[in-house]
């Protein structure tokens, strides 16, 4: 209600305006994070981890749709960058230091089967982008037709990426006679809970006093989800129109705005849920959210994106400065590197959260 009071009353800094927006937009994250952890709560942290993600960058998807039809064409194109190097970077890098002080012997374990699969999504993303600045560096035939191949790419993109969901949620899937916590493979009979020294009635992935129950019963979470879903519609909107007067005052770069403020605040859900469930020893739980997010950013909101701004009065493309296909490619290296055998330290942690402090300092000078 603040955030709506500040961004239509006269009178008021445009600077207060945009930070509550942010307060609200983060707030909103949070809710759409609680109400889809509630609704998916009892399907196990494939799924969970999904839903939470998909819903999650609803913020994500209206500040670069708004700053789209407002012409910001920077805005948008950093902001969804941003949204990708900042959970592939600093949120995986605080789940995992994190996650790794809660354990006994200070490694953070999980399947990597999700890490691997994100890092073939990012790659394939990223492939087309390299692809792109390498024909416009070239100035070669193809760069007179990136809008062309952005939309044949991201159809390409959505494809794939529709294929691997379907398989992914299939392979999550609990069949009849297993409850959710029996991994495939055990015996139903005997509960991995018992074969590993956990009390029955709890699953290995929820340490003693932190059984997760649905708090809200399924229609009140679904009402919440699309409340906060409709809600953060018109935060966005309201972000957006408060940013440019916030950038000049603060005499800060679009760049920077894009690719750091606007992506921690749109990503917020992700963030905080997946930073709390590492800290509560849910580490299967923690990479799930965070990897879906960066997938679905990846290889499903940028594309979608891509093809929506064909509707709007700036066109969103492939084509990215130099400086961040570099970003980009070197992140999906990294986070391949650090996650891809299904186990990460402190120290591996540490190195994410760095690695996007040198890319935000980057941006602060663009």
């Amino acid at each position: 209600m603040l955030a709506g009071i500040t961004r239509y009353a006269s009178g008021i800094s445009r600077v207060v305006a945009f930070v509550c927006a942010a307060l609200a937009l983060a707030g909103l994250a949070w809710v759409v994070s609680f109400a889809t952890e509630q609704v998916g709560i009892r399907f196990g942290h494939a799924i969970t981890g999904f839903m939470q993600s998909t819903i999650g960058n609803l913020p994500e998807f209206f500040v670069v749709l708004f700053a789209l039809a407002a012409g910001e064409r920077t805005i948008a194109e950093t902001a969804i960058l941003g949204a990708i190097l900042s959970n592939a970077l600093l949120v995986l890098g605080i789940v995992i230091v994190v996650g790794a002080r809660r354990a006994h012997d200070g490694v953070m374990r999980f399947s990597p089967r999700l890490p691997n699969d994100t890092a073939t999504l990012l790659l394939l993303s990223t492939f087309i982008i390299v692809l792109i600045g390498l024909a416009n560096a070239a100035r070669d035939p193809a760069s007179k037709h990136t809008t062309t191949i952005s939309i044949v790419g991201a159809a390409a993109i959505l494809i794939v990426y529709c294929a691997w969901t379907v398989q992914y949620l299939r392979s999550a899937e609990v069949p009849p006679g297993r409850s959710a916590d029996v991994p495939p493979g055990r015996s139903a009979d005997v509960p991995p809970e018992r074969s590993a020294g956990v009390p029955p009635g709890r699953s290995a992935d929820v340490p003693p006093g932190e059984l997760e129950r649905p708090k809200l019963a399924p229609a009140a979470s679904v009402a919440l989800l699309a409340l906060a879903g409709t809600a953060s519609a018109f935060v966005s909107d309201w972000f957006v129109n408060a940013l440019e007067p916030t950038i000049h005052a603060l005499h800060i770069t679009e760049v920077f705005a894009g690719l750091v403020i606007v992506a921690i605040a749109g990503n917020a859900a992700e963030s905080v849920t997946g930073i709390v469930m590492a800290a509560k020893g849910r580490s299967e739980l923690a990479i799930s959210i965070v990897k879906n997010a960066v997938a679905q950013i990846a290889a499903f909101l940028y594309p979608v994106l891509v093809l929506v701004s064909l509707l709007t009065v700036t066109t969103l493309t492939f084509a990215l400065a130099p400086v961040y296909i570099g970003a980009l490619f070197g992140t999906a290296v990294i986070v391949w590197q650090i996650t891809g055998d299904g186990e990460a330290t402190l120290f591996e942690g540490a190195a994410l959260i760095a690695t996007f402090v040198i890319l935000a300092t980057v941006a602060a000078f663009e």
